[in-house]
């Protein structure tokens, strides 16, 4: 049985480029829970796609364009979002921005 990491200091993860001006890192996790911060540039998108997690997300820095279930809303920072299981949702970078995401349970995918 591994030990539960109970801390994650600021740059403990790497980042991960996802597709240009967008990439990821996981910032700590249970089984049960994960907390993920996004970078996009400018312009960068997260492109449209669904998964069974339940999802919430801060918007650190920057304004987003956030399409959930083709609904679509400005968020910008300080605001909040949050998907519910199986619904495709994506976003667009209106500015360079971050995203603090959290999963439950956890996104196996990502480690």
């Amino acid at each position: 049985m591994s030990e539960q990491q109970f801390f994650a200091q600021p740059g403990a993860s790497e980042w991960i480029e996802l597709a240009p001006g967008n990439r990821r890192r996981v910032l700590i996790h249970t089984p049960e829970l994960m907390q993920v911060e996004f970078g996009f540039d400018k312009g960068a998108v997260g492109a449209l796609h669904s998964h069974p997690h339940i999802q919430v997300s801060y918007v650190a820095e920057g304004s987003f364009e956030v399409t959930i279930d083709g609904k679509t809303e400005i968020i910008g920072q300080g605001g909040s979002f949050i998907v519910p299981s199986g619904l495709e949702h994506g976003v667009v970078a209106l500015e360079a921005g971050r995203l603090v995401d959290v999963f439950t349970p956890m996104r196996q995918d990502f480690v």
